[in-house]
This record gives structure tokens, sequence and C-alpha cells, in this order.
């Protein structure tokens, strides 16, 4: 497989072996089927498959060729040469929507993001800051107590308003 040029994935690995199994008689096609995840009539198709072409028959027909709606190369090259040239300090999208408005090149935020990433004229933004910082607890009893009250109706009419007090120590949660 590999000196064609097709490199097999661990899970085609893992396919052809079951697969060789269940032809060997080793295993049923219901087996097979449970632990690839498949379908018991997807697991009989492979298997035909594997007698016509051999072990070719798992992988799929297109892997390694280019996806018909890559955007072709030159137009890349120019979108990046341009967003270098005047867009540089515009976001993907920004830049996206002038390419299209200005220039004509049609590309999702998501592609001009990726082209510029490999232009090294965007870097991405890895997690920004925390939300919420804690704070480190309090050393002492009682130098800091929280507490919150809830104003509900506890007794539905019945008696008088009645408030739930809830408090809770810092240092020891108490």
């Amino acid at each position: 497989m590999e000196e064609e040029g097709l490199l097999l994935t661990q899970r085609d690995r893992d396919v052809l072996k079951v697969l060789h199994e269940l032809r060997r008689g080793h295993i049923t096609q219901r087996q097979a089927a449970e632990q690839l995840k498949l379908t018991t009539r997807w697991v009989r198709e492979l298997a035909e498959r594997i007698e016509v072409q051999g072990d070719r028959a798992i992988i799929h027909g297109l892997r390694g060729q280019a996806s018909p709606h890559k955007i072709a190369e030159k137009i890349e090259k120019r979108a990046v040469t341009i967003i270098g040239r005047e867009y540089a300090d515009f976001g993907p999208t920004l830049a996206s929507e002038y390419l299209w408005r200005d220039h004509q090149i049609t590309a999702s935020r998501e592609t001009v993001r990726q082209w510029m990433l490999r232009a090294k004229l965007w870097k991405r933004r890895r997690g920004s800051e925390p939300v919420h910082v804690w704070r480190p607890r309090r050393s002492c009893f009682g130098e800091l107590v929280q507490w919150d009250t809830s104003d509900h109706d506890w007794l539905e009419g019945r008696g008088e308003r009645i408030y739930l007090i809830g408090m809770i120590d810092d240092a020891s949660s108490r």
C-alpha cells in the first residue's frame, strides 16, 4: 500500500485485520461489525470489495486528491499579496469582505484566516485571560464570612414571611 503513495491509517489497518479475520472464518459478520462499529451490511460490502480489489478496497477513492472546491493556488497567492499590501492590519473577516468588495475574490473568513496564518500575516490567539481569577482563601476563621439571603414565601401565605439566610466562613468552609 505505502509504495503506491497511499498510506494506511491505524484505523485502516484495524479494519483490514478484522476483515481478514472474517475472511478466514474466525469471526462472524456481526462480530466484525461490532468491533468496527459499522453495520453488518457495510462489513459485507467491504468484504466483497476486498475479494475483488484487494486491501486497497478499504481506502476511499478520493483519498490524497485535492477537493474539487479548493480555490486555485494562483488566486490564493494573489489574495495573500493583496492582503499583505493593503490589508495587513485587518483580521480575516474584514479582509475576506474587502477581497470580495474591491477585488472580486470570493473566499470564506476561515479560508482567508488559513491563508493569513500560512503567510504569517495573522497570529492565532491562544486562550484569552481567564474570566474569573480565584482569590486565595482567608487564613483565619471569621476573617471573611459570606452570606446570602433568600426572600421566598416559604409558608405559602399561611404565616409571616420567613427569610432563609445562608452563611459560610471563607477559611474553613463551615
